[in-house]
């Protein structure tokens, strides 16, 4: 790990991932004409400052507090222990959910996470209102596969409670090896009672751009997913940009839902590409409220017609980037972002363990401040009613004549699996009996009519398999039928 990953400015959307380890989506602060070790000398000078700074007299109670219990406490305590707890409490005592401490361990994990693939489950997550949340699941990911989404709440982990718990203390229940599971009790918006969803950790890799074509009105048009701003991203967006370009696209549709953000200096290249030099593509604001604009080399925007695409999960950098690119005239289609605005530096202690600090605010290119608030869609487009359907919890099996939320749930699925329940308003009719025999019937399951354990987790997982598939994209289809309107 280099000085320039080590040093990293962060801009986080979430103070851990999912994975091995630790691992925020991060930025470097830059200007726009300065080089690496420009940015590394000022980062380091940051550092330097720290550890000159006087210590205040009244640390000198913290140092009583550690004598105190070191020499009287019932149990031997570790020194280390003390420490770090001692730090945690400041940062805790910020109330500021970007701002922690990552000890030895952890900084290990992370940098094992940025340069490769890792272990996990495959969702970045946040400490909301004292509550761990996910901010987004990873593509292909098995948090992904178990339907896990935007805002969902996690409560438990494997029966026991997160209450108390900070984000770091929350992951490692969490995260584990490849081929073991986790079962994690999940709260979600709309739902009255929670639900277990179990997952199967696996390898998460790192790939984070894909890209197609599709023909609108004649026209070729260019598809690139962004999944995540890491190390080669905007190396493989040009990549693929370049390709399409030269086999002629007429219009672009970058697509940021679900991206909870990354490196700056990555978002930038790629902003660089599209955003003209007479306006910035990001502002940073410092305490004083001195504000450092980044400008690009770039003569003209391009020839053709561009839309971004974003949802709840659109985070940090996937902001930056779309906040630029509305700023800039072009539609952004989907629903508000996730709202993250604020930019946390890296400081490492000295022996491995690294505090992250909340230093400064990124701004729009007109100035603008979208933390807590997100990026509005200039088109907003929801999804079909079945992307927001939840995992049915069986009890008992759902027949005839039952009402309740997990019968207007499974309604919904079959609806959107291309069946006729006769009613979505939770009411077990006959109906919804004929639909189900239908979906069983197609499924090599016995034809009862009734909603038992295997027959819900068919109709789950029909339906996460179609959204995972892409089909019957709403948001997509909105974003190609107005980008040349």
């Amino acid at each position: 790990m280099n000085l320039r990953k080590i040093h990293i400015v962060l801009l986080l959307v979430c103070a851990l991932l999912l994975g091995l380890g630790g691992g925020y989506a991060g930025v470097k602060l830059a200007q726009s004409n300065n080089n690496d070790a420009q940015d590394n000398k000022a980062i380091t000078e940051n550092i330097e400052g720290a550890k000159e700074t006087n210590t205040p007299k009244e640390m000198n109670k913290v140092g009583q507090a550690f004598n105190l219990i070191k020499e009287n406490y019932l149990e031997d305590v570790d020194d280390q222990q003390l420490i770090e707890g001692a730090i945690q409490g400041m940062l805790t005592s910020l109330e500021d959910p970007y701002s922690s401490y990552m000890d030895v361990e952890t900084m290990k994990q992370f940098n094992e996470q940025i340069e490769s693939s890792f272990e996990g489950i495959g969702a970045e997550v946040s400490m909301v209102n004292d509550t761990v949340t996910i901010v987004a699941p990873i593509k292909d990911s098995p948090a992904e596969k178990a339907g896990l989404r935007p805002n969902d709440q996690v409560l438990q982990v494997d029966g026991e409670s997160l209450d108390g718990l900070n984000l770091n203390e929350a992951v490692a229940k969490i995260r584990g090896e490849k081929g073991s599971k986790v079962e994690l009790e999940i709260q979600r918006a709309g739902v009255s009672e929670p639900f277990n969803v179990t997952i199967t950790r696996d390898t998460i890799p790192v790939e984070t751009v894909y890209s197609k074509t599709e023909t609108v009105d004649g026209k070729k048009t260019g598809i690139i997913e962004i999944t995540n701003f890491s190390e080669r991203t905007a190396d493989e967006f040009t990549e693929q940009l370049d390709k399409m370009e030269k086999d002629g696209i007429k219009g672009l549709v970058i697509d940021v839902r679900g991206n909870p953000g990354g490196l700056l200096d990555v978002v930038e290249d790629i902003l660089k590409q599209f955003v003209p030099n007479d306006m910035p593509y990001v502002q940073v604001e410092d305490q004083n409220g001195e504000k450092s604009p980044s400008y690009s080399e770039l003569e003209e925007r391009k020839e053709y017609p561009i839309s971004v695409l974003i949802d709840e999960g659109s985070a940090s950098a996937s902001e930056i980037l779309a906040v630029a690119m509305k700023e800039m005239g072009y539609d952004v289609v989907g629903q508000t972002s996730f709202g993250k605005g604020t930019v946390q530096q890296a400081v490492p202690l000295g022996d491995g363990s690294t505090i992250k600090l909340t230093f400064f605010k990124w701004l729009s290119p007109e100035g603008n401040w979208i933390h807590e608030k997100g990026v509005k869609p200039t088109i907003e487009a929801k999804q079909a009613d079945y992307y927001y359907t939840n995992p049915v919890q069986i009890e008992e099996p759902l027949t005839l004549d039952h009402t309740g939320d997990n019968i207007k749930n499974v309604q919904i699925m079959l609806k959107g699996l291309g069946y006729d329940p006769g009613r979505i308003d939770g009411y077990f009719s006959e109906k919804t009996e004929e639909a189900v025999k239908d979906f069983q019937s197609a499924n090599d399951v016995s034809s009862t009519g009734k909603v038992d354990e295997k027959t819900a987790g068919l109709i789950e997982t029909a339906v996460v398999d179609k959204i995972r598939n892409g089909e019957d994209d709403k948001q997509l289809e909105k974003a190609l039928a107005e980008i040349y309107e």
